[in-house]
C-alpha cells in the first residue's frame, strides 16, 4: 500500500495567503483536501482573493486555520513568532519557510544558530510536531507540476521531521497532491533542502532525489 492509498488527513489549514499559501491551497482544494487559509485580517477581506486564486479553499480566522490536522506555515520567516505557539499544540507543523539573506535580509537569530532554520522553528512551536516540506519547490510550479502516481514527469518533493507519524501526515497530502514524496530524515536534514543547495536549485524525479539525498549523507559523514 502506498501512501496515496491512505485515507487523506481530514483538514489541511494554512497560515498566510500569499504567493504560496495561494498555491498551496489551490493545489489542495484541486486535490479534493479539505482546507482552510487565514491571515491575520479578516477572512472576509481574503475570501474575494481565494475564490480567484484557490477555488474550493475556505477563509477562516487564524484560530481555527491552526486547529486543523495539519497547519502549513507560510508567512515569511521573519513572522513565524507572531503565530502564538499554543495555538497549534499538539497539531503537525509544516515549515514551508525558507531563511534566504540575499531576498530577505539577514537576521540575527538565523546567522548565529548552528540549527537549520526549521529546528528554530520547532523550537517555538515546541508542542507541535514540526515538518520541513513544500519549501523546495517554486509557488507558480507547485500549482501547477502536480500529476498522477505513475506518471514519468511526477516530481518528487522532500519531507524532514523528527516524528515519523507526523511526516507520514504531510507525505499523504503530498502524494494525493499529485507528487511522489520522499522522507529524507530528522529535522536536522532539512539542511540539504535550504537556499543554494542542489535540492533547492532544481527539479528531482523520486529516483534522483534519494540519489541527491544519499550522496549528501556520505559527503556529511
Amino acid at each position: 500500500m502506498t501512501v496515496e492509498d491512505q485515507q487523506p488527513l481530514a483538514t489541511l489549514g494554512i497560515l498566510g495567503a500569499g504567493r504560496v499559501g495561494s498555491a498551496i491551497a489551490k493545489r489542495a482544494a484541486e486535490s479534493g483536501i479539505d482546507v482552510k487559509v487565514a491571515t491575520a485580517k479578516d477572512p472576509r477581506e481574503i475570501s474575494l482573493i481565494l475564490e480567484f486564486m484557490a477555488p474550493g479553499a475556505k477563509a477562516v480566522t487564524a484560530a481555527e486555520a491552526s486547529a486543523q490536522d495539519v497547519v502549513i506555515l507560510a508567512v515569511p520567516l521573519h513572522k513565524y513568532e507572531d503565530v502564538d505557539p499554543a495555538s497549534a499544540a499538539g497539531k503537525i507543523v509544516v515549515d514551508a519557510m525558507n531563511y534566504w539573506a540575499p531576498t530577505d535580509g539577514t537576521v540575527d537569530k538565523f546567522e548565529n544558530d548552528s540549527r537549520t532554520s526549521s529546528e528554530v522553528v520547532q523550537s517555538h512551536f515546541s508542542e507541535s510536531r514540526v515538518v520541513k516540506a513544500f519549501n523546495h519547490i517554486g509557488y507558480h510550479e507547485f500549482a501547477s507540476d502536480g500529476r498522477p502516481a505513475g506518471d514519468p514527469d511526477r516530481r518528487a518533493l522532500a519531507v524532514a521531521g523528527d516524528d515519523a507519524a507526523g511526516k507520514a501526515a504531510v507525505m499523504q497530502i503530498l502524494e494525493v497532491m499529485g507528487y511522489d514524496a520522499a522522507d529524507i530524515g530528522p529535522l536536522s536534514a532539512g539542511v540539504i533542502l535550504e537556499p543554494g543547495t542542489r535540492i533547492f536549485s532544481g527539479r528531482q524525479s523520486l529516483d534522483s532525489l534519494v540519489a541527491i539525498v544519499a550522496e549528501e549523507s556520505v559527503l556529511a559523514g
